[in-house]
């Protein structure tokens, strides 16, 4: 097996992957200065610093260094401000934070639609490259965003990279599933959610305070993601073309023999053309489906909702709450040093996303599933319990943090990826693409309601925010276990056969469900 691993695969692979580096850093970078970032948007917006409603002791302890007047554009002195309006520009405060995160989650919603799309217009390589452009674009407006109204070219370049994000969370999976040895082909496409996890571990890194995470240089952080965009996009140049793009695609049969011996070291590439070969005879045989068909279809309405469920259940667990606010959250529990805490989780989280790509293997995706939800509806309840009885008892701080720590562990043993495996193995070639499509869909939908609604969700219900996720999360895992059939292992006909039983329904199975099934392999993204 490990002569099938030769320099150029391990090149194309760590350059692909650098673009799920730049996604897993762009949802980190936000949480780490995010005090320090409030506090710069009120003083370019003209609101008082002493607003101690909007801004905790953290926040207002980092503005020393900020010139004493709200504006440089005023040049008289600022009326003291009412109650009510201290409340408005709290309210404005925080709508923009809330932007600042979830502008990111509306790119990707948007772009989730165009990554295939512009893989198979351009190529692999192209496509990368093209996207790059939005990362740069981004980062550059967020890298500049002291010199002008930061808040919105901060809201601007998070949109932006967003847009690149949608994109590669496509593109990515795409280059080195097909690139990869079918032999290795899990292994490697489990390094796109690697590469995204290590990214958001990084950005917390590198957000600490003595490093860029600072009142002088937390611009530079947000826009350093412009850094492997560079260099991807120069590594990009000397890297093979899919094979399968160029055979089954372009009909490009001497270049993608050619590609396959740059990727296979020269060695004997007959099998992998009589295998693209094979699939590219099911693929004409076998009409691509739209979206709409996917729910006018009584064959296929009952796998989409189950995927669309899936996705949703994933997203609406309030892990993203965590890793988009984890800061605040353990500032709430009373940790002196909550960007530490943060850190934690990003490690934890990457060394479960490691042993989730063995546990999947072993295990059935439903099993692992339900196991991961069960355990953070537990984690959740005693998330809340121990931010509720906080100011009685000062030791729950740790039993909270103990809780994010497992909460996120059990997210990556399932939900993390189960989804993205699952809705691949629900579906056959045809309709496969437009499922996957809507599936990015909904769940960059659901991550965009999270980001943007959960600060105030968070301040109307305060510490017990986390029960509220816990009855999400309990109301997803009984649909998990009436609906969702185990996959593992099964024919796309036998996982047919699940969802009729399930239904109730003994329809005959249709004739373009009848393919090879399709390894649970299949690369995981969130």
């Amino acid at each position: 097996m490990t002569d099938q691993v030769t320099r150029t695969l391990v090149f194309a692979v760590f350059t692909a992957v650098l673009g799920s580096f730049q996604f897993g850093f762009d949802i980190g970078v936000i949480n780490a200065p995010q005090q320090i970032i409030i506090t710069h948007y009120r003083h370019v917006l003209g609101v008082p610093l002493d607003d101690r409603k909007a801004v905790n002791d953290y926040a207002i302890d980092s503005t020393e260094e900020l010139p004493s007047t709200p504006h440089p554009r005023n040049s008289t002195p600022t009326p003291p401000w009412t109650e009510e309006e201290s409340v408005a520009s709290s309210g404005l405060i925080t709508m923009f934070w809330s932007l600042s995160v979830s502008s990111f989650a509306v790119g990707g919603m948007i772009a989730s639609f165009f990554g295939g799309w512009l893989g198979d217009q351009l190529g692999r390589i192209k496509g990368m490259l093209i996207a790059n452009i939005l990362s740069i674009a981004g980062a550059l407006l967020m890298g500049f965003s002291k010199l002008g109204p930061s808040h919105i070219l901060v809201i601007s370049g998070r949109g932006i990279s967003g847009l690149y994000c949608g994109l590669i969370s496509g593109l990515v999976p795409m280059y080195i599933g097909e690139i990869a040895p079918t032999t290795l082909r899990g292994a490697i496409g489990a390094l796109h959610q690697l590469a995204i996890v290590t990214g958001i571990l990084i950005s917390q890194i590198v957000g600490l305070d003595f490093i860029l995470g600072n009142q002088e240089l937390w611009h530079i952080l947000l826009g350093l993601s412009a850094v492997p965009a560079v260099l991807q996009s120069l590594l990009l140049f000397f890297c093979p073309e899919s094979p399968r793009y160029l055979y089954i695609k372009l009909d490009e049969e001497n270049k993608a023999k050619k590609s396959l011996k740059r990727l296979r070291g020269g060695a004997d590439v007959t099998k992998d053309i009589t295998e693209m070969r094979k699939e590219r005879e099911e693929a004409s045989s076998e009409q691509k489906v739209s979206i709409i068909q996917l729910f006018t279809n009584s064959s296929y309405r009952q796998p989409i909702l189950v995927a669309l469920m899936l996705h949703m259940a994933q997203q609406f667990s309030g892990i993203n709450g965590i890793f988009y606010y984890s800061t605040s959250i353990f500032q709430t529990a009373g940790l002196s040093q909550p960007v530490y805490a943060t850190i934690g989780v990003g490690a934890i989280n990457t060394v479960f996303t490691a042993l989730s790509v063995f546990l999947v293997e072993k295990a059935g995706r439903r099993s692992l599933f339900l196991i991961g939800m069960s355990g953070m509806f537990v984690c959740a309840i005693f998330m809340s319990v121990g931010l509720v009885l906080l100011n009685k008892l000062t030791w729950m701080s740790y039993i909270s943090m103990v809780a994010i720590f497992l909460f996120v562990s059990f997210f990556e043993i399932g939900p993390g990826p189960i989804p993205w495996f699952m809705v691949a193995e629900f579906f056959s070639q045809g309709p496969r693409p437009a499922a996957l499509a809507i599936a990015a869909f909904s769940n960059w939908t659901c991550n965009f309601v999270v980001a943007l609604s959960f600060p105030y969700i968070a301040d109307f219900c305060g510490p017990y925010v986390f029960f509220l996720f816990a009855g999400v999360v309990l109301t997803f895992t009984v649909l998990t276990f009436f609906k969702v059939p185990e996959t593992k292992g099964k024919s796309f006909e036998e996982i047919a056969a699940e969802f009729r039983k399930k239904r109730g329904s003994a329809q005959a199975p249709k004739p373009d469900m009848k393919m090879k099934f399709l390894r649970a392999t299949e690369t995981v993204q969130r």
